[in-house]
């Protein structure tokens, strides 16, 4: 028997709810949308529910506005029926209802993150563990301990204990045999950029050397290095090494296929700061990119870098592509409509509502308060007195008569100059909230439990 969903709304967003779950067809479950008697979904509330929504029979589970503040488990439990909070948007219900109306499962993945500390021997102690909390804050599994060539690193082995000490995993990569030595005599857990002339230093140290080939782009060494570490039973990881476009680029891509095609059980290592780091263009998608390669040739282990301003959030954009890599490729699915966190520019769905669904909202509103809606066409502002449309935001200003309330006039000013980026970029707008950047920018943290506080102008007036 088809599972039966009951949708809850309010008045001016249940025609549209309507349409949209109408326009879905035969669906694998039957659907029912209960107006729970307020003007703005958002607004409902715990006590609204309990007192005034009565349960169709048969329902199954309740589906509550995105932006519903109150305790889910809460109603669950005094219904006796789950409650789930749906998307944000009625436009964004048909991915989620593709997942049987729950949301997709980020907690897993099975790549390991190197995240490189390349000044690492220009940097305190102090400085050395601040950065390591960020990079694993960030999602980084290992802290890698960049040494530069002809620059000491007096600190390295007291820097790999106190880390380690920490609870982080730390990998040491220098081409110098020595800071190698001392890293792995320190307890360092990886040696990274060990070739076939340099790898018995693993031998000596219970240590897990990253494996290159001995000359550029020469898959034959690499092979010889792999066939030592084997021969000692020791546990390794190989590394084609990836290299910048136009200097290598394509052909070291087919060097990881052929690496994989050599070696379908060896574990390997992608770098991917010769891409993010060398190319001028936002990392996100170049991260999405490498990582899906690294999906399909399961390669398990990367190595993120941050030097170049532009890839302040690169950690951040790996943890994120594994996990939604993982989540697509566990269910055999293209890697879409799992998390927009990777879509920082331009959204997939910039407009929540169409030009047709404005105007109906418009004609239905009765009071005076300004609603800001981004469409194709523009920006839409709106109240009981009149609608305008305009695709510059100081087009609009002259005809909301807001001229002598200040407080009124830079919420509005603010909001629409918010509303002309969003439109702009092809993002998605929404009235009172901010912008969504993706792992860009992280979100404000949010009580989805309580009501949102005042805006600035509502608490202008209460307090006046």
């Amino acid at each position: 028997m088809a599972e039966r969903l009951v949708f809850l709304t309010g008045h001016l967003a249940r025609a549209r709810l309507e349409k949209l779950l109408a326009g879905l067809g035969e669906t694998e479950f039957a659907w029912e949308v209960v107006d729970i008697g307020v003007k703005v979904a958002a607004l409902m509330t715990e006590e609204i529910i309990q007192r005034r929504l009565k349960l169709p029979d048969g329902a199954d589970r309740v589906i509550l506005p995105g932006r519903f503040r109150g305790d889910v488990e809460r109603l669950s439990q005094y219904f006796g029926i789950p409650f789930a909070r749906g998307p944000d948007e009625v436009a964004d219900l048909p991915p989620f209802l593709g997942r049987a109306g729950q949301p997709p499962d980020l907690s897993r993945h099975d790549m390991r993150i190197f995240a490189e500390i390349v000044d690492a021997p220009a940097l305190s102690i102090d400085t050395l563990v601040a950065r390591a909390r960020t990079l694993a804050g960030a999602g980084a599994d290992v802290i890698d301990l960049g040494c530069l060539p002809e620059t000491p690193f007096p600190l390295l082995g007291e820097a790999v204990r106190t880390l380690k000490a920490e609870g982080f995993a730390i990998s040491v990569d220098s081409a110098n045999t020595d800071e190698l030595r001392i890293g792995a005599e320190a307890g360092a857990d990886y040696l990274l950029s060990l070739d076939e002339n340099t790898l018995p230093i693993a031998f000596e140290h219970t240590v897990t050397p990253v494996l290159i080939p001995s000359a550029s782009g020469d898959l034959d060494s690499l092979g010889r290095a792999i066939e030592a570490a084997q021969k000692a039973g020791i546990s390794f990881i190989a590394d084609p090494v990836l290299d910048p476009i136009h200097f290598g680029f394509a052909q070291s891509l087919g060097r990881f296929i052929e690496a994989r095609r050599r070696w379908p059980e060896v574990e390997l290592l992608m770098g991917t700061g010769n891409l993010t780091e060398l190319t001028d263009a936002d990392s996100s998608g170049v991260t999405t990119l490498l990582v899906g390669l690294c999906s399909e040739l399961d390669i398990r282990n990367v190595l993120a870098v941050h030097v170049s301003p532009h890839t302040m959030r690169t950690i951040e954009e790996h943890d994120l592509a594994r996990r939604i890599l993982f989540a697509a490729k566990s269910d055999g699915a293209l890697p879409r409509s799992y998390h927009q966190g990777l879509l920082q520019i331009h959204d997939r769905k910039p407009y929540a509502a169409s030009v047709e669904d404005i105007a109906a909202l418009a004609a239905a509103v009765r009071d005076a308060n300004f609603r800001i809606v981004t469409a194709e066409d523009g920006i839409h502002v709106f109240n009981s007195k009149g609608h305008a449309v305009a695709q510059d935001a100081f087009a609009l200003f002259a005809g909301l008569g807001v001229e002598t309330d200040g407080a009124h006039a830079f919420y509005l000013g603010a909001e629409l100059m918010k509303a002309e980026i969003a439109w702009r970029l092809g993002k998605r707008y929404a009235q009172d909230e901010p912008l969504a950047w993706g792992v860009a920018v992280p979100e404000p943290k949010t009580d989805r439990t309580r009501l949102a506080e005042a805006g600035h102008t509502l608490r202008t007036k209460k307090e006046g």
